[in-house]
C-alpha cells in the first residue's frame, strides 16, 4: 500500500525509516568504539602473550588482506591512479610501521595510554603535519581544543608517577604512532578512495612484506608454536575487529549520523579503553589518569565538532 502524497508536493520522509538508519548509524559507532578500545586493550596484552610484535602485525593485517582481497579487481583502477605518496602515507601511516610503534610503546606503559596518546592525540597531529606539509592553520575553536588535549597528556604523563626511561620511552612510541596515524589520515584525505579500497591499501604491502621478514627470522615469530586458543583474542580483536569491522562500522556510522556526530561518540574510546583495563588487564586507574582521559576526550570531542574532515582511529 503506497503513502498518500505529501499536501505540498514534497517527498514525505517516513518516519519508521528514518529511526532505523540513526538505529543503525548507532549501533554501527557502538561497535568502532568497543573495537577501537579493544584495540588498546589487545595491543597492551600482546607484551603478556607468547606471540611476538610481528605475530601479532601479520595477524592485523593479513586477515583483511584475505577477506578483501576478491574486491580488488574491480578497485585496480582506482589503486593504480592512487599517487605513491598516498599509497606510502596510508601503507606506513596505519600499516605495519604503525603497529610496531603502538605495540612497542604499549609494552611498556598501558593499555589506558595505549588508547589516550594515539586517538586521544591524532587531532593534535594533523593538526602539526597539516600545517607543516600543507601550511593550513587551524582555526581559533580548533586550537582551544587541541590545547585541552596537550593538557590532558601533560596530566597523564603527571599522573604516570614516577617516570622511568622505560616509560618515557614508551610513551613517546606512543605519541610517535599518533603522528603515523596522522601521515595516514591526510593520506586518506582527498584519495577518493572507498572504505575497501582504503583497507586494500591499509593492509596489502604489510600483508607482502611481514611473512618474509617472519619466515627468515629478520622479525622474531612464535606464531608456529602458538595454539589457536592463545592467538584467537589477537585474531578476534587486531584481525577481525581493527582490521574488518571497524573498517565497516564507522563507515556506516558517518553515513547514517554524520561525520561529525560519528567522531564524538567514537573519542569515548580512550576514556572506555583505561574502564576495561582494569578487570580485563589488571591495571590501576588513579582519579589522575581518570581526570586526565577525561580531559583528552573532551578536547577530541571539541575538535570534532569544529572541523569537518574526519578519519577513523586506531
Amino acid at each position: 500500500m503506497h503513502s498518500a502524497p505529501h499536501p505540498l508536493g514534497l517527498p514525505r520522509v517516513n518516519f519508521w525509516d528514518t529511526h532505523l538508519q540513526l538505529i543503525i548509524g548507532y549501533a554501527a559507532i557502538v561497535v568502532t568504539v568497543l573495537v577501537w578500545a579493544g584495540f588498546a586493550l589487545s595491543t597492551r596484552a600482546a607484551a603478556a602473550s607468547q606471540l611476538t610484535i610481528g605475530d601479532v602485525a601479520i595477524i592485523r593485517s593479513g586477515i583483511p588482506a584475505l577477506v578483501f582481497l576478491p574486491f580488488l579487481p574491480k578497485r585496480i583502477g582506482m589503486l593504480r591512479r592512487l599517487p605513491l605518496r598516498n599509497w606510502a602515507m596510508i601503507g606506513i601511516g596505519a600499516g605495519a610501521p604503525f603497529f610496531w610503534l603502538a605495540a612497542s610503546g604499549g609494552v611498556q606503559t598501558s593499555a589506558t595510554h595505549v588508547s589516550a596518546l594515539i586517538a586521544g592525540t591524532v587531532p593534535v597531529s594533523v593538526a602539526v603535519l597539516s600545517w607543516l606539509m600543507y601550511r593550513e592553520r587551524p582555526k581559533p575553536s580548533v586550537v582551544v581544543a587541541l590545547a585541552l588535549i596537550l593538557l590532558g597528556v601533560a596530566a597523564l604523563i603527571a599522573a604516570s608517577g614516577s617516570l622511568a626511561a622505560g616509560s618515557v620511552a614508551g610513551m613517546a612510541m606512543l605519541l610517535g604512532a599518533s603522528l603515523f596515524w596522522a601521515t595516514y589520515t591526510l593520506g586518506v584525505r582527498g584519495s577518493g578512495l572507498d572504505p575497501v579500497g582504503c583497507a586494500l591499501v591499509l593492509a596489502l604491502p604489510s600483508a607482502l612484506v611481514l611473512p618474509p621478514l617472519l619466515a627468515t627470522g629478520v622479525l622474531p615469530s612464535n606464531l608456529a608454536h602458538v595454539s589457536l586458543h592463545d592467538a584467537l583474542p589477537f585474531i578476534l580483536a587486531q584481525g577481525v575487529g581493527a582490521g574488518l569491522v571497524a573498517t565497516l562500522t564507522y563507515a556506516i556510522a558517518i553515513a547514517r549520523l554524520g561525520a561529525a556526530k560519528a567522531a564524538t561518540i567514537g573519542s569515548l574510546a580512550p576514556a572506555l579503553a583505561a574502564v576495561m583495563a582494569v578487570p580485563l588487564l589488571g591495571e590501576a586507574l588513579s582519579i589522575g589518569t581518570a581526570l586526565a582521559v577525561m580531559l583528552i576526550c573532551a578536547g577530541v570531542m571539541l575538535a570534532n565538532r569544529t572541523r569537518a574532515v574526519r578519519a577513523p582511529a586506531p
